[in-house]
């Protein structure tokens, strides 16, 4: 069984690939499009579910005192942290 958000990756990164011809962008549109909602799809690796919650607060953690990340996202580390 393929991952699904490894499929949907590969076929954006065709779409955005200089190198592939016009038939095989169209081509990996019309897959997005009718099996894949346009590409537009809710992975488990989206959420914490299944995932050492420990590990999870460890990287959230890791995200507040990292000086290369935007304050946006480390706002939304510290909301995902105070909700656990």
């Amino acid at each position: 069984m393929s991952n699904t958000g490894n499929v949907v990756g590969g076929h954006k990164a065709n779409i955005n690939n200089p190198n592939t011809s016009e038939e095989s962008k169209e081509h990996s549109r019309q897959v997005l499009d009718q099996e894949y909602d346009g590409g537009d799809i809710q992975t488990s690796s989206n959420s914490d579910e299944g995932k050492n919650p420990n590990n999870v607060a460890g990287g959230l953690k890791a995200t507040l005192k990292n000086p290369n990340v935007s304050d946006e996202a480390k706002q939304s580390a510290q909301e995902r942290l105070d909700n656990q």
